[in-house]
């Protein structure tokens, strides 16, 4: 059996196709639920906490001369992240447990 042949078999397998819709099913849904976290959630808690902005937040480890080569540690960034990881996790999770609901997967 020749490469080509090979590949064929394999791209057209279903499972190989299954795969490739969950793909961009995945990409599309993570389009919605980080819209759903950035542009809805984020502003709100934004509004509650007074606008505060965690990403400008650094600790200048060497300052070069005139600014350049200047090394920090970008701290702010890094807790907007896992500030932000959190709450597509949780949006996720509310997302999956209601479409688990209509899906009757929760029946006891």
């Amino acid at each position: 059996m020749s490469i080509l042949e090979e590949f064929k078999t394999f791209a057209l397998r279903g499972n190989a196709i299954e795969l490739a819709v969950g793909v961009v099913i995945g990409v599309a849904f993570n389009n919605i639920v980080n819209s759903l976290v950035e542009d809805i959630i984020n502003p709100v808690i934004g509004a509650l906490t007074g606008k505060v902005n965690l990403s400008d937040k650094v600790l200048n480890l060497k300052t070069g001369d005139f600014g350049l080569n200047n090394i920090t540690l970008n701290y702010g960034q890094f807790i907007e992240a896992t500030i932000n990881f959190f709450l597509v996790a949780f949006v996720l999770f509310l997302v999956v447990r209601q479409m688990n609901k209509w899906s009757g997967k929760n029946k006891k």
